[in-house]
């Protein structure tokens, strides 16, 4: 009994550092943001700061672009693959601990109950399988950000800017 209490133990330590290291990356890196201007010509980079008149920007090919408020119609902060895929494991991960718990609450007082028989178990599968496209569109509508600049007031072009620097690679430019 008490070697299975171990293992079980030693299984969720396991599972623990994989989920929560992926915060644990030395490099910050700014929102990729797609910008459309009132001329209609689109701008899409990586956040470097947010100045007081303009946005500064690391486009694709590695040029540093700075894009004048006034100038600027519609930001949108685009959604990265990682974004969605940590998403996804969170949800999963969570879906199979739900799962696993439904399983052993059906199962505990049945002759014969294989721990190992559990991670075949359909109730931890269609957990993982809920959990992770639960995760999946979660993260994508909260990633998902729009700012339409055309037509706000100076002070809600502050806050709006105010929260974007948040999402920037350098939060605190003078």
């Amino acid at each position: 009994m008490k070697l299975k209490r171990n293992k079980f133990i030693l299984l969720f330590f396991v599972f623990s550092l994989l989920v929560l290291s992926v915060n644990l990356y030395a490099k910050k890196r700014g929102a990729d943001l797609l910008i459309t201007k009132t001329d209609g010509q689109q701008i899409e980079g990586e956040l470097i700061t947010v100045k007081p008149n303009s946005l500064l920007l690391l486009d694709n090919e590695g040029k540093v672009v700075s894009v004048d408020i006034e100038e600027i119609k519609v930001i949108r902060r685009v959604v990265k693959r990682s974004e969605v895929w940590k998403g996804i494991q969170i949800g999963g991960f969570i879906g199979a601990v739900a799962g696993a718990l439904l399983f052993i609450a059906s199962e505990k007082d049945k002759v014969g109950f294989l721990p190992i028989a559990m991670f075949a178990s359909p109730t931890i599968i269609v957990g993982v399988a809920i959990g992770a496209s639960i995760g999946g569109m979660v993260s994508v509508a909260v990633a998902d950000k729009t700012i339409h600049l055309e037509g706000m007031t100076d002070s809600e072009t502050r806050k709006a800017m105010g929260k974007l620097r948040k999402k920037a690679r350098i939060r605190d430019y003078k």
